[in-house]
């Protein structure tokens, strides 16, 4: 008997449905289940990345990541493990074959209603292969589980009436799990290294003129703020390159900037080679950062 019965891919911002399973599935529990994916579809973006909505027989699983969400209706014996593997692996498939701007420019419902082949190869695949031939996928997402378990409602809670859900108070929500980055470098590793070396040096330099200046002068304080300003950037910097964040280019761009700025002007306090020292790292660490990307794939979950 099959526990993955429907599977769909939804856009957060506005539940927009951009490709759905074909089912043979006609009761009317299961019709009063579709229902209220399509209600739950239209909030996403009040929840974490994983939830789940218990019914008497059936259960919605759904795994949100960026802009793009997998969502599913399964039989209430299949282990949620099972789930969330099948939903990561669409997530996957759908976002390695659609880019971003696709996506977020679609304007009608199932607007790529093709990848409906691949949904029912993926949902097949999950329903009749042998679990055992996906034991140390479903073991990894047991563990993610068990250390960010996703949020749990029932399907009664995803009714919404004048824009209340049904009198319960709303939950609190969580950040969407982090990216997976790419493997460190040798190269990042030094550049972290220095940078973090370069932060060191500038909050010593500019601790040591703060503590040392009894009447501070505006040049002083310029040159402190110069000082503590690129230390501020340096951290920032090693934080960019160990962690996924928007608008990544936008961030070290101005880090770069602010590091750049502020070793031109303690041009006096420091010497040339000094100066393109510092630059130089934050170049070097402002490249790793640029050039570590997401993982391509996170998992295939035994497909």
């Amino acid at each position: 008997m099959s526990m993955i019965l429907f599977a769909c891919v939804v856009r957060v911002r506005d539940g927009l449905p951009l490709s759905a399973s074909t089912d043979f599935y006609h009761s009317q529990d299961f019709l009063e289940c579709r229902r209220r994916l399509k209600t739950l579809a239209l909030r996403l973006a009040r929840y974490p990345g994983r939830g789940s909505a218990e019914g008497l027989d059936f259960s919605i699983h759904f795994s949100s990541s960026r802009d793009v969400a997998c969502m599913a209706i399964c039989s209430r014996q299949c282990p949620a493990a099972m789930a969330f593997c099948f939903l990561e692996t669409l997530w996957w498939e759908f976002t390695a074959s659609y880019d971003t701007t696709c996506i977020g420019l679609a304007s009608r419902p199932y607007a790529f209603l093709e990848f409906d082949s691949v949904i029912q190869k993926v949902k097949w695949h999950f329903n009749y292969v042998s679990s055992t031939q996906m034991e140390s996928s479903l073991e990894k997402i047991q563990e993610e589980l068990k250390f960010q378990p996703p949020v749990v409602l029932t399907l009664e809670d995803t009714d919404v009436a004048n824009g209340v859900m049904n009198g319960h108070p709303q939950m609190h929500l969580e950040p969407a799990p982090n990216f997976r980055m790419e493997p460190v470098t040798a190269l990042g590793i030094l550049s972290l290294i220095l940078n973090i070396m370069c932060a060191a040096l500038n909050l010593i330099r500019g601790i040591h003129l703060a503590e040392h200046s009894l009447q501070v002068a505006h040049e002083e304080i310029g040159n402190i703020l110069a000082f503590l300003i690129p230390f501020v950037a340096c951290i920032f910097q090693c934080y960019l390159y160990l962690f996924y964040s928007p608008a990544r280019t936008m961030k070290v761009v101005l880090m770069l900037l602010f590091i750049c700025l502020g070793n031109m002007y303690l041009h006096g306090l420091r010497n040339l080679w000094q100066i393109l020292f510092h630059i130089g790292v934050a170049f070097l660490s402002s490249y790793q950062i640029l050039t570590r990307q997401l993982q391509e794939k996170q998992s295939d979950c035994g497909v």
